[in-house]
């Protein structure tokens, strides 16, 4: 297998297993690391992983009954995993976008500021400011500002989905998740997103699980290729896709299975 060395990095993963309930084991000892301030795809067929994979770094997979983890998770020095991790800090440091757009049944303004209003936040300049600096973050302000106290659930698809990319960032978090984030979106809503990854990979590590290989060598600086629970290779785009190592890789890529 080849592996991209990678120093300092902001998440370490250690020979993690995770169980589906029935002990059906879904990872087979993931050994992986990803660099700050970078966009990395997971790719691979269906059931291979790597949503699997994803939510284990927000422990989103906790809310499985009878699931189980071993390995290690360390996420900006920390492991997630340890008994005493404060869930809600983890996930205000660790922000997920979901494949389906899920704004909440609030006004846009409150969609942004949810995570500080859990956290307690009360200031209201330093809430119109956050609101107004993530909106522009998810390429989303000049469409909405007037119309920030109306319902999210009037905005399109791809407007929505921009939305829950500025409430994920709205907290400042130092990772983002992104699960098959454009599979339910037209071709422009689709690019304006890839565009978003783009600019936002400035500011945040970015992990992006995705079926379409030609958004992974769009938007990603590397790539992992999960099969069947196991990572079988994982480098730089640019070389993964033009010259894998593993001909597995090359099987997939090329559309000779999956």
């Amino acid at each position: 297998m080849a592996k991209l060395e990678i120093e300092n990095p902001i998440v370490q993963v250690n020979n993690l297993k995770f169980y589906y309930p029935g002990n059906a084991r879904a990872l087979h000892g993931i050994d992986i690391a990803f660099p700050e301030k970078q966009v990395t795809a997971l790719i691979g067929p269906s059931g291979c992983g790597k949503s699997t994979l994803l939510r284990c770094f927000n422990r989103m997979n906790d809310l499985i009954d009878g699931c189980r983890v071993e390995g290690d998770v360390i996420i900006d020095g920390e492991n997630i995993y340890n008994r005493n991790t404060d869930i809600i800090e983890l996930r205000r440091k660790v922000g997920m976008v979901f494949q389906k757009s899920n704004p909440f049944p609030k006004s846009i303004y409150e969609n942004v500021i949810y995570g500080l209003r859990i956290a307690g936040e009360k200031d209201r300049s330093l809430l119109d400011e956050r609101v107004e600096t993530s909106l522009k973050g998810a390429a989303l302000w000049d469409e909405v500002k007037e119309r920030l106290h109306e319902s999210a659930l009037g905005l399109s698809g791809g407007q929505m989905q921009r939305l829950c990319i500025a409430r994920a960032i709205a907290v400042n978090p130092k990772v983002i998740l992104m699960d098959e984030p454009c599979s339910a979106l037209d071709p422009k809503s689709t690019a304006r997103v890839e565009d978003l990854i783009g600019e936002l990979r400035e500011d945040f590590t970015i992990i992006i699980v995705t079926h379409n290989m030609q958004q992974a060598a769009r938007v990603s600086d590397n790539t992992a290729f999960l099969f069947e629970g196991n990572l079988i290779e994982y480098g730089l785009t640019d070389q993964l896709f033009v010259k894998p190592r593993n001909k597995q890789t090359e099987d997939y890529i090329t559309g000779r299975f999956g």
